[in-house]
């Protein structure tokens, strides 16, 4: 077991990518928590602190990037974010760009690149309550 074992939050519409995220999170020793919509996540009482979010950028009703929004506006801004995307297009890429997401991937994701992109964001992310997100590195 890792010295530090954080815990990943997915969140995404479709049941065979949190599946998939899952077995890779497992097989990393990552602790995780799946949910099928961003209300799901929000409304749920979470039962660990979380360290990082990976989420789908487009979701029915609240996408990854307004749930970003919503944390950071409630003052919830606690985790580090990575959101991913089946339609990779500049504006897609310039839209996590502004939110401050730790990274941004296209689907199907290089799950290497994810962990590596989880290990970084756990890192280098600001304490519960920081006025601003941590650095943006988005993969082009």
């Amino acid at each position: 077991m890792p010295a530090t074992q954080h815990t990943v939050f997915i969140i995404d519409d479709d049941a065979s990518v949190r599946r998939s995220l899952g077995r890779v999170f497992t097989s990393a020793e990552l602790r995780w928590h799946a949910f099928a919509s961003a209300e799901e996540f929000l409304a749920s009482p979470l039962p660990v602190p979380g360290d990082c979010i990976v989420a789908d950028m487009t979701m029915p009703r609240m996408s990854g990037l307004e749930l970003q929004q919503h944390l950071r506006a409630s003052g919830r801004w606690e985790f580090a974010m990575i959101l991913l995307t089946a339609n990779d297009t500049e504006e897609m890429r310039l839209a996590a760009r502004e939110a401050s997401a730790a990274a941004f991937f296209r689907k199907p994701v290089d799950s290497q690149a994810l962990l590596d992109a989880i290990a970084w964001a756990t890192q280098t992310r600001q304490p519960a309550g920081s006025s601003s997100p941590p650095p943006s590195t988005l993969n082009p």
